[in-house]
């Protein structure tokens, strides 16, 4: 074991074990999310305390059904534990497995132990076990497994603190291997041992299965190790093939040594509910309803903490204008960094709603019913059925999303679910969508219970999905896709959702929202305060005697909100705003929005902080009204009249349905298909799509 300053100990297991809920339980808010190095690989770790006073650093690795990846997430987990060299190579390990399927999870954890790495195995999800009245005899599975078990409950927390009591002692690794692979490959393994300086055989044994996929292998040492198979006769596939039969032959007999079962075959609760929940009608009818209830809510529940945040935003504003002098600083930070800010967090409620909604229906089991039932139609499509984790996972980041294609075996496949994703509604998507949906729809009531508003937010979502599908359609021709896709999951038995869960996930993500967003945020609401604040040329330098002279007799006030007007259009902000205004007239823009439009492809949330900015910037110093009053209140000059028009506003949504504003998203395009080829048509053919689609709509209202 290590040192009291640098105990390393990882998490691995099946997918659906309960793996991330325990990783919850231990670390509770001493988590943060990062990358793999080398890789855009999702890595989780935290801390926590063992009873011994040891801080201890725990890493959830990706879920994997065997040490044999076939994605990159599960590569990931195989270097970890066959590079004693890489920085998350841990000093001990939790394998969890899933109680009430331990048969299939023990092929995992018995691949472990023969790499000889300390570990401790926990049986997770006790509480189904019993309800399938499975008896187990844990003393004598523990003496044939050769390892320490902990029986747990994620859900209630039972056996965490026997874990942590266990992980303070000396786990011993067993001297004799659970399947003795060196039957299958004596020779290969001793010659790979002796080369490599290495202790273990199934290591030894590893490095000749793996070679060609074990990236801290350099290209001699690759070399070396097929020129020593090619000399023993070692054949890959029907060796692999024999060990993974033999260990399932032996963790048979051990389960069904130490594991008493039910032998009454009826069906769970789980497999009666998906009856209907799978149904092929019902089925889609209870998905669709879930979708408007969450929209509905969002819209619903958010209203009160929302307006709060706006006052205490605009109050703050006010005693900052109050407490300093005039000058640069000040306006700065009202009419700049708060102003901005307050375009942010004011969204608060409805990210962590969506958010908490979205944890809910994975914590439930539910989400994977979802993915399987959307398997169905996406299939219709010539989209793989992988596809369909990646597209609703969109729903909440388009990151994440297309980092998620990785387990989509065709390429062609792959690609085409790459370059649709960004087309579902992400999250940064919902700030500027209620926005304008709070601007141009009004708030009633439709069939009597249902919000009118959140039937237009639904609506966006749906365009989305209707948009990625039928890009996917086109490119299924364009790219002559012949090769058939098979998708594959597990239904994870449903379960009541642990709320700390939930609530880490909301806290989570809308931290990451606030502190991602906000960064950029604040960048750009200074750099755009300033451009608007100064101007070229004697027009923005003289704009108080030019607006002067041309209002003689207008009142002070009147004169003061023209000079405001004057300067903002002739600033360097204005100058641009106006060079690029020829080409969004069409879409009913004008200058202003066309300076959002450029910085919101930062992140398309940045919208709301620029179109912010911009109303703030020479507002009243006792102006205390919200972005939204401001809005609802501009006049466009060319007419005398509103602005903001349901024709405007819904042109506004539209676009940002379909258009790919977000710098990040192509970043992570680029990494995942190795080039800018992809990213490149990607936004050209979006932004052709959003033009084309808030023209026709703009003209449509109007």
């Amino acid at each position: 074991m290590a040192s009291k300053a640098d105990l390393k100990i990882a998490l691995v297991g099946n997918p659906n074990s309960g793996k991330s809920t325990l990783f919850n339980l231990l670390t509770g808010l001493k988590q943060k999310t990062g990358n793999f190095p080398g890789v855009t690989v999702d890595k989780k770790s935290g801390s926590f305390k063992l009873p011994d006073g040891r801080i201890a650093e725990l890493t959830d690795l990706p879920g994997t059904y065997s040490i044999y990846p076939k994605t990159l997430d599960e590569q990931i987990v195989q270097e970890v534990l066959l590079n004693q060299e890489h920085p998350q190579h841990p000093d001990a390990l939790i394998v969890v497995a899933d109680a009430t399927n331990l048969k299939r999870n023990l092929l995992l954890f018995t691949q472990i132990r023969d790499l000889n790495i300390p570990c401790v195995l926990v049986l997770n999800m006790m509480d189904l076990a019993e309800r399938k009245k499975l008896k187990f005899d844990l003393r004598s599975l523990s003496i044939d497994l050769g390892v320490k078990i902990v029986a747990t409950n994620s859900h209630s927390g039972l056996g965490v603190e026997t874990l942590k009591n266990i992980l303070t002692q000396e786990l011993r690794v067993p001297k004799k291997p659970f399947y003795p692979v060196r039957s299958l490959a004596e020779d290969t393994i001793d010659k790979i041992m002796s080369s490599f300086d290495i202790a273990e055989d199934y290591r030894a044994y590893q490095y000749a299965q793996q070679n060609v996929k074990l990236n801290f292998l350099s290209e001699e040492q690759r070399k070396q190790i097929e020129q020593i198979k090619s000399d023993t006769g070692f054949y890959d596939v029907p060796t692999q093939s024999q060990e993974v039969l033999g260990r399932y032959t032996l963790i048979s007999e051990t389960v069904d040594r130490n594991i008493k079962t039910n032998d009454v075959k009826e069906l769970s609760l789980s497999q009666k509910a998906d009856k209907i929940i799978t149904h092929k009608f019902f089925g889609y009818a209870i998905f669709a309803a879930i979708l408007l209830l969450i929209f509905q809510a969002i819209f619903a529940w958010s209203e009160w903490p929302m307006t709060f945040i706006e006052e205490i935003m605009a109050g703050f504003s006010s005693l900052v204008s109050e407490a300093l002098p005039e000058g640069v600083v000040r306006d700065l930070l009202t009419d700049g960094i708060i102003a901005g800010l307050a375009g942010v967090v004011v969204f608060i409620p409805q990210i962590a709603l969506l958010f908490g909604f979205i944890s809910l229906l994975e914590e439930s089991g539910y989400m994977s019913r979802a993915v399987f039932l959307m398997d169905r139609v996406m299939r219709a499509f010539g989209l793989n059925g992988k596809s369909v984790v990646p597209l609703v996972s969109g729903m909440a980041c388009a990151i994440p999303a297309i980092m998620a294609t990785r387990s989509i075996d065709s390429w062609k496949d792959r690609i085409i679910t790459i370059f649709v994703t960004p087309f579902m509604s992400c999250s940064a998507r919902l700030p500027v969508y209620t926005l304008l949906i709070a601007l141009v729809v009004p708030e009633q009531e439709v069939l009597g219970f249902l919000n009118l508003q959140g039937l237009v937010l639904t609506a966006l979502y749906l365009l989305g999905i209707i948009a990625a599908v039928l890009s996917a359609w086109v490119m299924k021709f364009i790219l002559k896709t012949k090769q058939r896709g098979y998708f594959i999951m597990e239904l994870p038995t449903y379960k009541v959702p642990q709320w700390k869960n939930v609530l880490l996930t909301i806290y989570e993500k809308s931290t990451t929202f606030v502190f991602e967003a906000g960064k950029v945020i604040v960048a750009i609401s200074i750099i755009l305060w300033v451009l608007a604040s100064y101007g070229p040329g004697e027009d923005f330098d003289n704009a108080e005697q030019i607006v002067r002279s041309e209002m003689p007799s207008g009142t002070e006030e009147e004169i003061e909100n023209a000079i405001s007007a004057y300067e903002l259009e002739h600033s360097y902000a204005g100058v641009f705003g106006k060079f690029i205004e020829p080409a969004i007239r069409p879409l009913g823009y004008d200058w202003k929005i066309g300076i959002a439009l450029i910085t919101s492809f930062a992140a398309r949330e940045v919208f709301v902080g620029t179109i912010s900015t911009i109303y703030s910037i020479g507002a009243d110093e006792e102006d205390e009204l919200t972005i939204k009053e401001k809005l609802s209140k501009e006049v466009d000059p060319r007419t005398g009249e509103k602005m903001y028009t349901p024709a405007l506003g819904f042109s506004l949504m539209v676009f940002y349905a379909f258009a790919m504003q977000c710098m990040s998203t192509l970043a992570v395009v680029y990494r995942e298909t190795k080039g800018w080829k992809w990213p490149l048509l990607q936004t050209i053919y979006m932004s052709a799509v959003a033009y084309l689609a808030a023209f026709v709509t703009y003209n449509i209202f109007s």
